[in-house]
Formats: C-alpha cells, structure tokens, sequence
C-alpha cells in the first residue's frame, strides 16, 4: 500500500489515469484483478472475497467480492461508534459548493511558499486525529492502531469532519449527473492487516507491498480517505481506466473544491510510494486542498516536508 522538504512544484493533474492500485503497474503483471495498492482491492485468490468485515473496528460492513469493495454498514452502530447506514453524516450540513474552512490563524510568510492565506503549521501532520496527518510507507500512523470517531455517509464510515464535504462533493456530482459511488471508505487496523496478509499469500512480501499497504501505514485507517466508483463504466472501478470515465474525469476537477486530493497520481508516485489510483480520495480540508491547487503541488510529502517513498526495510 503506497502513501505518503523544500517544496518542489509539481504539476496537478486534471487527468489522472487509474493504476487499479498499482494493478496497472506492479500488480497487473501479477494480477489483472489486482486492486488499490492502498489495499482496497484483494488476491484474485478470493482471500477477503466475501468475508465479513471485522467487528468492532469495522462496524460489521460486509467485504465484498472482486475488487473487495466495501458494502454500506447496514446495521446499527457497530462498536467503532459509526451510525446506521439510514443516517448519513453531513446530510445537508453542507451546500454543494460552500465557503473553505475557517481560515486559520495566518501571518504572511508563516509556511513554506509564504503563503499568507494558510499557515501550515497550524494542524499536525503526526496526531492521527489531525486532518493533516500524513500516513505513508515511511509515516506510519501513531499508535499503528489508530481508532478514529466515525460516522456514516451513504452507508460508509468516515472521521465526522470529512463527512460534510464528501456529503457535498456526491451531491454535486448527483447535481451534474454524475454517479459517483461509495466503494471503500474506513478501514481498521485488524481489516488492513488482513488484506495486506492475503496479498503477501498470493503475490510474496515484495510485490504485495506494491499493491497493498501494510497495516497502519494506510490512510483508510484515518477515516479521512474514500475510494469512489461511477456507473457508467462500472468494470473500471479499481482500475486504471477509471481516470478515463466521466466521473473519473469529473473527480480529477472537482475534488480539491470539496476539500479532497486525488492522493495518488502517476506524476507523483516517485513521491507518495503508491502507484497511481484516481478513484482514491483524501479528505484534507477545503483551505488545503485550495492551496494545494493554487501551488500546483500535488503531495502532502511536498507541503508538509515530510519523507515519502517506499518502506525503509
């Protein structure tokens, strides 16, 4: 599972094409069915096909099969403290298109580029309750373990401050006609070890760490990250040609006015160790992800200075 000093500029890409998790890449030479490498997708082997997601942490979602998309937690609140699927999180706390985040207390010059719109320092990017965390192969989350508050959105868990703006980013892309779907959302610790074991079974260590994340190295841990899907071409959910769909194409435009990233692109993947995957959001705040366009630099590695690429060991 790829993730995520001076700030280099690199350029934002309004096209991301999809590398099913590093399917396209590592794990489609393995696998063609091989899914994110931020682990959302599963061994061809079935491993994690239709097994039930863990309890507790996982809030008693089914897995599915295939790709392992999630299914909506359909229950009562499971003991992750999510709510019933019936009762989306953010449902009309946000317009579609509303103002950035409070902006935080800002000097000029207070961060790198000197840009007096945004400190960033004001939120760490080590406290896994912070919406800066940066999670990758060589920050994992502190503790590994890391239990976020979550709630739901059309069925899926998520960390309550992302809720209303994911809420916003589906109706206006509902307002566009453009179906987006849910298909993975949070993802506990006990789960991401799972899929990571069932990857390193099917693939060995070296290459499932190209396709899966380990666990506690992966940003479903947070609640901050969702992977989506469209309906137009459903069989490129988790895979390279969703970048090339409408709602694809519509997310790579529109997510960072909502405050996600497009997280893993194949311009920055030197950067963020993963393989490029354009269905795989990162929530991060509207003021972030507004700079972060604004800037053209597309990694939290890049913003924050903090060191990305593969696992050290």
């Amino acid at each position: 599972m790829p993730r995520p000093g001076g700030v280099p500029a690199v350029l934002l890409a309004t096209t991301l094409l999809l590398a099913g998790c590093a399917a396209g890449s590592a794990a489609g030479s393995v696998s063609g069915t091989a899914g994110s490498p931020d682990g959302s997708g599963l061994p061809a082997s079935g491993q994690e096909g239709s097994g039930q997601q863990g309890s507790g942490q996982q809030g008693g979602g089914q897995q599915g099969g295939g790709h392992g998309s999630e299914e909506p937690v359909t229950g009562g609140a499971g003991a992750d403290g999510g709510a019933g699927a019936d009762a989306d999180a953010g449902a009309g706390a946000a317009s579609a298109v509303g103002p950035r985040d409070a902006p935080v207390d800002a000097e000029p010059g207070s961060g790198p580029g000197d840009d007096p719109g945004i400190d960033l320092t004001a939120r760490s990017t080590t406290d896994p309750a912070s919406p800066w965390v940066v999670v990758n192969k060589r920050t994992p989350l502190d503790p590994v373990d890391h239990e976020p508050d979550l709630t739901t959105v059309r069925g899926y868990l998520v960390r309550p401050d992302a809720a209303p703006d994911l809420t916003a980013l589906l109706a206006a892309a509902d307002a566009d006609d453009v179906r987006l779907t849910l298909r993975s959302a949070y993802r506990g610790y006990p789960k991401q070890a799972a899929v990571y074991e069932g990857w390193v079974a099917q693939l060995g260590a070296a290459q499932a760490d190209a396709v899966s994340a380990r666990p506690g190295h992966s940003e479903h841990q947070t609640g901050l990250a969702v992977d989506v899907g469209g309906t137009t071409q459903p069989g490129c959910d988790f895979e390279p040609c969703f970048g090339e769909t409408t709602e694809g194409r519509w997310v790579a435009e529109h997510a960072a006015t909502f405050g996600f990233l497009v997280r893993y692109t194949p311009e920055n993947s030197g950067v963020t160790g993963y393989a490029p995957e354009a269905w795989h959001l990162r929530w991060v705040g509207r003021d972030l992800a507004a700079y972060m366009a604004d800037t053209g630099v597309t990694t939290l590695e890049e913003v924050f200075d903090v060191p990305g690429g593969g696992y050290v060991d």
